[in-house]
């Protein structure tokens, strides 16, 4: 027997039509995201007081220039992450899908990948600190991953567990991906996701940024960033139905918890660094 349920939104997953052309929710998600990001980095590079000796790392003309190599990285990655780390086998039986963008399938941990290749490209071809720009995308990202999960429920995908909590939802999609078990009410992780990743981390991010000059101190935000995150994805996959048949579900633990590791060990490492030149710059 199904428990009360909250019915799921019919929502269209095309936000926007004009004749034959269609935008979708998912690519409306993080067109918005990076419009938000470049105004946000903008706005921190135009505050002085925030950054060491009152010297941001560039010019906010620059910013421009950021936004293209972070979509670049963003989409490229993000793509190629889903399709080496999720879907090997289904991408190398039909490679001309890996070009359909359109049908969805987008990594975050590939994204990550990739922007971070693209960070560095900016830098070194603009002779400017790698950290603070890293520092800066970071502090900006949580923008990004709040309406990508927004986005992820409107479509009903990346949907929790199943379980009897009062806001549980039967999420149309699932249907076709277990039919053994549904209809039943699951965990919307996608909205623990949004919480969790965009809004928490964001205010974390916007109060060590404005309250305590954590980008006085390179690589200090960025690890905030990557340690946040990994504990974030690995909360939410507790509630959050595992990608079926993955070589790093291991027991109890799920691929996207095995991905974060690396970020959270990573991050670690950033804070330590930072707070180490932090004190040795003391006199």
């Amino acid at each position: 027997m199904i428990p009360v349920a909250i019915p799921f939104p019919d929502f269209d997953p095309v936000a926007l039509s004009v004749g034959p052309l269609s935008i979708k929710w998912y690519g409306l998600a993080y067109l918005v995201g990076l419009i938000l990001g470049w105004i946000y980095i903008r706005r921190l590079l135009r505050q002085p007081q925030l950054w060491k000796n009152g010297v941001p790392p560039f010019s906010v003309q620059k910013v421009d220039d950021l936004l293209l190599y972070i979509t670049l990285g963003v989409v490229l990655g993000g793509r190629l992450g889903y399709v080496f780390l999720y879907e090997p086998s289904a991408y190398l039986a039909s490679p001309l899908d890996i070009f359909a963008v359109w049908k969805g399938g987008m990594s975050f941990h590939g994204a990550f990948v990739g922007c971070a290749l693209a960070m560095w490209l900016f830098a070194y071809n603009h002779g400017v600190s790698l950290l603070s720009t890293t520092d800066l995308v970071t502090a900006a990202v949580p923008i990004g991953l709040f309406f990508g999960r927004l986005a992820n429920f409107i479509n009903g995908e990346l949907f929790g567990r199943i379980t009897d909590v009062p806001w549980g939802m039967i999420f149309p999609h699932a249907r076709a991906l277990h039919p053994d078990v549904e209809p039943a009410t699951r965990h919307p992780s996608q909205l623990y996701e949004a919480a969790l990743e965009g809004l928490v981390l964001f205010i974390i991010l916007r109060i060590l940024t404005h309250w305590f000059g954590a980008l006085k101190s390179p690589g200090l935000v960025t690890g905030v960033f990557l340690t946040g995150y990994a504990l974030g994805r690995s909360f939410s996959e507790v509630f959050r139905e595992p990608h079926a048949v993955h070589f790093f579900n291991i027991g109890p633990f799920t691929a996207g918890q095995v991905y974060s590791l690396p970020m959270l060990l990573g991050g670690l490492y950033l804070i330590w660094l930072a707070r180490q030149q932090a004190a040795a710059a003391r006199p």
